[in-house]
């Protein structure tokens, strides 16, 4: 939303297939995309072309899959919506280092990474497995974002740290990259998730909102970065299996 508000072409694709949870973040959980042939159209609230499988799929239903039909419903996803000519496509993955991330990565190029963190040693470890994969894949490393990072009380706007402060630089430095912004805890935050209404869009003078804003600045400054260095590849992290033989064949 921030980028949108930045005036850049947005698209926001939900590619946590077991935790859809972006429809409602943007007051679109009651709609459904238009089908057109064979191709599926957006949705689209605040400026941003949204597409999630929880658009796809009742409320409340759940999804029991494999692997290979996560990495296929990604596939079909980057290749079978309309989206326009965009300028960022941004894509929320589930947690973990594992078959979506992988087939992601051998889809498409992708231009940045984040790891969106909270300052407890327990949620940092597995950021700096999210920045190893990075670099396994050939992924550049845009930053972290260090969530729930202080309280900041509704009453008296004073902000208190809650979670542990200065823990994530030195993970940042290990991984040469940098805290891109910290987003602090704010109710208005969570009501606006709740209810469709994102805060950078409605509260954009909050605290929080302003340092979304620092977010999407820092973000669009280092791939205009990376795409003026010739952009990235993914060839070398292309499956080397011959058609028809399974990774796990012993012959």
């Amino acid at each position: 939303v921030a980028m949108a508000m930045q005036g850049k072409k947005v698209g926001l694709l939900d590619a946590d297939i077991y935790g859809p949870n972006i429809p409602r973040m943007m007051g679109v959980d009651d709609q459904k995309p238009e089908i057109q042939g064979n191709k599926v159209m957006p949705l689209s609230a605040y400026g941003v072309e949204i597409m999630s499988m929880g658009s796809l799929m009742e409320p409340g239903t759940s999804l029991i899959w494999r692997g290979s039909m996560i990495m296929k419903a990604i596939e079909q996803f980057l290749r079978d919506i309309l989206w326009s000519e965009l300028d960022v496509l941004v894509i929320d993955m589930p947690p973990g280092t594992g078959d979506a991330q992988l087939s992601l990565a051998q889809s498409v190029p992708v231009t940045a990474g984040i790891t969106v963190t909270t300052p407890q040693e327990v949620s940092l470890d597995d950021s700096r497995r999210s920045l190893n994969m990075f670099d396994k894949l050939h992924i550049p490393t845009a930053g972290i974002i260090e969530n729930m990072s202080g309280f900041i009380c509704p009453e008296c706007s004073t902000e208190s740290d809650i979670f542990g402060m200065g823990t994530t630089e030195p993970v940042a430095k290990e991984y040469d990259t940098e805290v891109i912004a910290r987003i602090p805890i704010e109710p208005a935050v969570r009501v606006g998730g709740d209810t469709g209404m994102p805060v950078t869009f409605h509260k954009p003078d909050s605290e929080t909102a302003k340092r979304y804003q620092e977010a999407a600045t820092n973000l669009l400054a280092f791939i205009d970065d990376v795409n003026a260095k010739g952009g990235v590849s993914n060839q070398e992290i292309q499956p080397t299996t011959p058609p028809g033989v399974s990774a796990c064949s012993t012959h």
